[in-house]
């Protein structure tokens, strides 16, 4: 049969300038006018000569004529035979062959009721339809594309797959929501891609897609290819779990981790630990040491290292810097069979200015503010997520859920949560723009991350969301209903800093800074704390946390110690940040490994298995957990005692069980120390951190510590114990 050419020369122009207005209008098969023929047209700059196979039939094959040189075949059928059902039969100059069915011989993909979502912003697993995906339609493999440029003139994807020729595979529009699609059969996974737009300024960009679940870091930022549908999980049971659990009254001790500097491989050039080495060594360590979860730095794709992880171009990709998606997901799974959670750091709060990535992704400010004034961070070079448009806010929660259901995420810490909720904040008057009501709360801010919370507790009980917010808003880990955030936990930054501050002190100067220590109780049960000894506190010449403390090397270790014992005894969860729990001496920088080597020496040591004592103790006892956010649960015997700077409390469970805590905070042993006591009978330590084993000089009060009828503290009873310098001990009735 003789093959007619049937292109103009305005659409092989349109084609050969990606261009061309309705690519699914002009390749693929179409019927030709009222004619009994049909045409079928492909663009394959790479190819010598095509041919159209039926699938049904493949005794039924048609040779497409090459209708100009740079590729643009053509091939006429009789109407009889036109079906959508055909391979193209592709031979290259290298005379390779490739019989593969045609992108454009599908229909539209994303359904109605999912462009009515998109459009609405309430498509809470938008990440199952945007992105890349790997599916089957009409009995052909391939992959689904799909990306969110409403002003783009054009997109195309551009990879491995076509050479990255943006000509090769332009994408539909779909006008009503602003999404662009195809589908491509025979696409490999892992295979790198991009998508190529020309914006709305008529300028070619090339963007990294924003729903990838796996991709390059560094120079090299393409997006891979990755099938989701793979892993099997077994961690079932500690799923089920968790949704019936009540994570208020349990213990919760988290071990923060970079994972890029926890440990490195110095035989192989210093590089960072896989996934699979890091369950391997990471996981047993901290279960070893009595921590209950994990908080992993940074996890999602970044292109910059010194980001830490905050500065993300991967939403939906764990970075590759230590595996692929299956491998972090093995992780996380072997973490949860060991008996540990896993909580990320979540980022809505800004993104980089990349190239590749979310700014100005379609030629406009389409998931930052334009005016820079609202979307530009100044402290950091970043970008400000628009929390007034509803896909952003979409993009955003549909994201939070991706971790919490895709990876099985116990919690998201959501970082920098007072940059959100503040117009003005790191600004100066005339830098910001004021709310509708003329405030300098972010009201759009504050409405998404009410939607964000009341979301992912109600898809997921038994799931944390934290706050790390570090002024006074109200009602951060408060219920929405009353008109709070709707956060589980925050960030207790205002103990951290005022205790690290009153730590700094001489000894001999604590007398005059006693408030700092006791101020954290007037507010201890506002919120539902976190206390946190962060990675923040040991960068920028902060120095490390027992660098922190005054003295010479004893008093250094035996404050830290009896710093940690305060901090485990003090109302509220525990978060410390690796290295803190073996003297880590070097400030933390994440090029490098923490110095394993000093467990060489025998204080290390010690304070890391101080740390195990404390957790395990912790766990055991009821009176140091259950009532961590319940003012019954803490009570002051003397708040006042600043003059010999020493600090008695009781912390106590709805059992009646009681722990009685005495923090001496300075080197001088108190003997004949009286203190308070509900009970009579017959007490021991539970915990002293001068004992020998933590590397102390051994001085305490030990066991057999029998009450006497004096009352004390507003006790009925007392004991009288030794108090050892630069120490804290715990009491309780043997």
């Amino acid at each position: 049969m003789t093959t007619l050419h049937f292109s103009s020369d305005a659409d092989i122009d349109a084609v050969l300038g990606a261009r061309h207005p309705n690519p699914f209008g002009f390749f693929g098969p179409h019927r030709i006018g009222d004619t009994s023929n049909a045409v079928v047209r492909t663009f394959q700059p790479q190819a010598r000569s095509v041919r159209i196979i039926l699938r049904d039939d493949s005794s039924k094959v048609f040779q497409a004529l090459k209708v100009h040189e740079h590729g643009l075949f053509e091939a006429q059928l009789p109407v009889a035979d036109y079906t959508n059902d055909y391979d193209l039969e592709i031979t290259g100059h290298d005379d390779s062959i490739v019989r593969v069915a045609d992108a454009y011989s599908f229909g539209t993909l994303l359904g109605e009721q999912d462009m009515h979502y998109l459009r609405e912003g309430k498509h809470q697993q938008l990440h199952q339809h945007l992105g890349a995906h790997v599916k089957t339609i009409g009995g052909v493999t391939g992959v689904q594309f799909a990306v969110w440029a409403p002003n783009a003139r054009r997109v195309s994807v551009v990879g491995d797959l076509n050479l990255w020729d943006g000509r090769v595979h332009p994408m539909r529009l779909r006008v009503e929501a602003g999404i662009w699609e195809i589908f491509i059969p025979g696409v490999a996974e892992s295979m790198h891609y991009k998508f190529e737009l020309v914006d709305a300024n008529g300028c070619l960009r090339t963007k990294s897609d924003p729903y990838a679940f796996f991709g390059q870091h560094g120079t090299e930022t393409a997006s891979l290819v990755w099938n989701m549908e793979r892993y099997r999980w077994g961690d079932g049971e500690w799923v089920r779990r968790r949704e019936q659990q009540d994570t208020y009254h349990k213990p919760m001790s988290i071990y923060e981790v970079h994972l890029g500097s926890w440990k490195r491989v110095p035989e192989e050039g210093g590089r960072p630990l896989s996934y699979r080495e890091l369950a391997d060594q990471l996981i047993p360590y901290a279960k070893d040491l009595g921590f209950t979860h994990l908080e992993l730095m940074g996890i999602a794709e970044h292109p910059f290292d010194g980001s830490w992880g905050y500065q993300v171009t991967g939403y939906f990709a764990p970075t590759s810097r230590h595996g692929n998606p299956d491998e972090f997901r093995e992780f996380i799974d072997r973490a949860h069979q060991a008996g540990l959670g896993v909580i990320i750091d979540w980022v809505p709060g800004h993104f980089p200015k990349d190239e590749h990535g979310l700014a100005r992704f379609d030629g406009t400010a389409l998931y930052e503010h334009a005016d820079p004034r609202q979307g530009e961070h100044q402290d950091w070079g970043t970008l400000i997520f628009n929390y007034g448009r509803s896909e952003v806010r979409n993009f955003l929660v549909s994201n939070a859920l991706f971790w919490i259901e895709q990876y099985h995420i116990d919690g998201l810490r959501v970082d920098a949560v007072a940059s959100m909720l503040y117009l003005d904040y790191s600004r100066q008057p005339g830098q910001w723009v004021p709310n509708r009501e003329g405030g300098r709360e972010n009201l759009e801010a504050i409405e998404f991350l009410r939607d964000l919370n009341g979301t992912c507790y109600a898809r997921h009980p038994g799931i944390m969301m934290i706050a790390e917010e570090s002024t006074a808003f109200a009602g951060v880990s408060r219920p929405i209903s009353a008109g709070g955030l709707g956060f589980g936990f925050k960030w207790n930054m205002g103990w951290m800093n005022d205790s690290l501050h009153y730590m700094a002190h001489e000894p001999v100067h604590r007398k005059y800074h006693h408030g700092e220590a006791t101020f954290s109780m007037i507010y201890a049960f506002d919120e539902n704390f976190i206390l946190v000894l962060s990675h923040d506190e040991v960068v920028h010449g902060k120095g490390s946390l027992i660098n922190k403390m005054p003295g010479d090397r004893w008093q250094q270790f035996a404050n830290l110690r009896l710093f940690y014992a305060w901090m485990w005894a003090h109302p509220g969860k525990k978060l410390l940040f690796m290295g803190g729990e073996f003297g880590q001496w070097d400030e933390w920088s994440h090029e490098r490994s923490l110095d394993w080597h000093l467990f060489l020496g025998e204080e290390h040591a010690g304070l890391q298995k101080l740390i195990r004592d404390l957790n395990a103790l912790y766990a055991k006892h009821p009176a140091l957990h259950e009532k961590c956010h319940e003012a019954g649960g803490f009570q002051w015997l003397d708040p006042n005692d600043g003059e010999n700077s020493i600090f008695p409390f009781v912390r106590s469970s709805s059992a009646g069980e009681k722990v009685y805590v005495i923090v001496n905070a300075t080197p001088v042993v108190r003997e004949g120390y009286r203190i308070g006591v509900a009970e009579p009978g017959v007490y021991r330590e539970l915990l002293n951190t001068d004992s020998s084993i933590y590397s102390g000089t051994n001085i305490g009060s030990g066991t057999g510590l029998q009450t006497q009828e004096a009352p004390w503290h507003g006790q009925p009873w007392s004991i009288v114990v030794t108090l050892p310098p630069l120490g804290a001990v715990y009491l309780a009735k043997a």
